[in-house]
């Protein structure tokens, strides 16, 4: 199953959702295992470590550092993961609102990490894209 491409119909149909709870970005060594009962919504290796995308209370119980608080959307529609501009459009109006977001894209559809202070601001604008009829 194939997802979106058309930026128009990405941009008209994407359905923010602002997800419950509160979110962190924390990093753990690859050779850790102290860590390997959690369960991150993501997870990432690079070259210095294993990012990890935990709920806030899986962080603090383990007593993992982050440096910031994220709330969690997560925009509704099937996108390609070929699809063209899709997030450049949305972080281009968060940016001119002075809001940061790590976007995440996964199989069906892309989540946007943005600071807990201002995910209802981004929700008002994510749902300024036009719609369609």
């Amino acid at each position: 199953m194939s997802g979106e491409t058309n930026l128009s119909r990405l941009l008209q149909s994407m359905q923010p959702v602002l997800c419950p709870g509160e979110y962190v970005f924390c990093t753990i060594s690859d050779r850790d295992q102290r860590y390997s009962h959690l369960d991150p919504i993501g997870q990432f290796r690079e070259s210095e470590g294993i990012t990890l995308i935990l709920p806030r209370e899986q962080a603090d119980a383990a007593n993992l550092s982050y440096t910031s608080v994220f709330s969690m959307i997560t925009l509704s529609i099937h996108s390609s993961l070929e699809a063209v501009g899709f997030l450049a459009a949305i972080t281009s109006k968060l940016a001119e609102h002075n809001i940061s977001v790590n976007p995440v894209s996964a199989y069906y559809h892309d989540h946007l990490f943005i600071p807990v202070s201002c995910a209802i601001e981004a929700m008002t604008l994510l749902k300024e894209f036009p719609r369609e009829d």
